[in-house]
């Protein structure tokens, strides 16, 4: 019989698993060998079964396919999720001589409910496509108040937010992506911070720091360890969203992951929805995904692929804010302040001493907002401190 793959369901792949583990045999994912050809000769084909459901996401399939198949052992039990039957059975054509379902026998015996494990749901998260147009009204307002400079940016995001509103309900835009660049603190993270804010979150904003994921395992790390890994666990993104309760997620540093992630993000704004290592998925339809960067539009197109650039619906670049911008900056983040002071430590401050705390930062010597507001906070320590409001010892 010729090498066949087999594709599996979220709900039989469970009780496969629970069934093969009885009887001492594991599933282990293609990704590892993906990146280390030599280590397939090591795969023991008596004790393990090879998912290559991450193979559909890499580029040139067919091609990088016809490469790896041929260096596994003609035995080797090959499975697949069904959601990539089309485009596995399609690309693998020289591979495989037969696709066909997996036939799992429907009594298993374990204590342990297949309705129980997968039952994993995420929170309900607060979305700006289900904003009345008197709640959207109200959160562009707040978030432009926000947001200081990039008024092209702002001026976009009413058309771009109000474009996604209608192709979402009509079922034909599922993620509003956004690439921010520029240099680092122009205020690329706190746009993610703001909308988080405006929609109401009170828990954290779910965000992932690609400065993170440079490493080969990266992959791993984001949506959770291949299956039948000993100690596999449930990846960052998967931890984030479910923690927040937004319909956003904010993807820092991008252009420092690799090709494997960049290949998995291809899939999440294709699809609608990220896909875990176990086969569980959370369905991202309404949200937004904010990927900031601190490249040059240069270096975006030479780092990016044109595969990716063509999913991101709207890129754009930070500039440093002007004098202007960055002293209505101050003043609200003195007023903010000022308001947190009052509440904590019960001191009504003047308008005098607010307007002194402003004439001692010159906001001309910075160009990185994270700077200006570490001097605004040492200047507020500072008055704190000399007028016996707050006692360091």
């Amino acid at each position: 019989m010729g090498r066949e793959l087999l594709f599996f369901t979220k709900e039989n792949f469970i009780a496969f698993r629970m069934q093969k583990k009885e009887e001492g045999v594991e599933i282990i994912s293609i990704t590892d060998y993906l990146q280390n050809f030599d280590k397939i000769s090591e795969i023991d084909d008596d004790t393990q079964i090879v998912d290559i459901t991450s193979i559909a996401s890499i580029n040139e399939l067919q091609y990088n396919a016809e490469r790896v198949f041929p260096l596994f052992n003609q035995n080797t039990l090959f499975i697949a999720d069904k959601k990539t039957e089309e485009i596995l059975s399609y690309n693998l054509r020289y591979c495989f001589e037969e696709f066909r379902d997996l036939v799992v026998p429907t009594h298993i015996d374990s204590p342990i409910s297949i309705e129980k494990i997968m039952l994993k749901t995420a929170p309900n998260h607060k979305k700006i496509v289900d904003l009345d147009s008197s709640q959207l009204k109200d959160f562009l307002l707040s978030f432009f108040n926000h947001i200081y400079g990039q008024e092209k940016f702002k001026s976009d995001l009413s058309d771009l937010i109000n474009s996604f509103r209608i192709f979402n309900k009509l079922g034909e835009h599922k993620i509003l992506s956004l690439f921010l660049m520029g240099e680092s603190g122009v205020g690329k993270t706190e746009v993610a911070r703001a909308i988080h804010k405006c929609l109401g979150g009170k828990k954290k904003l779910a965000k992932i720091n690609f400065g993170n994921y440079s490493s080969d395992n990266a992959l791993n790390s984001l949506i959770g360890s291949p299956r039948g890994y000993i100690g596999s666990e449930e990846g960052e993104i998967f931890i984030r969203v479910k923690n927040s309760d937004t319909g956003l997620i904010l993807i820092d540093e991008f252009e420092k992951a690799n090709y494997m992630l960049f290949n998995y993000f291809l899939d999440v704004l294709e699809n609608g929805k990220i896909v875990s290592s176990q086969a569980e998925e959370i369905d991202l339809n309404g949200f937004i995904i904010i990927f900031t960067s601190n490249i040059s539009k240069d270096d975006f197109e030479k780092n990016i692929s044109p595969e990716l650039r063509s999913r991101i619906d709207y890129k754009c670049l930070f500039t440093p804010l002007y004098n202007e911008d960055k002293l209505k900056f101050l003043e609200f983040r003195v007023n903010d302040v000022i308001e947190k002071i009052k509440e904590q430590f019960g001191a009504e401050l003047s308008q005098e001493i607010i307007q002194e705390i402003i004439d001692k930062v010159d906001v001309s010597k910075y160009s990185n907002m994270r700077d200006l507001n570490k001097m605004i906070k040492d200047t507020f320590v500072k008055y704190l401190i000399t007028n016996g409001l707050y006692n360091s010892h």
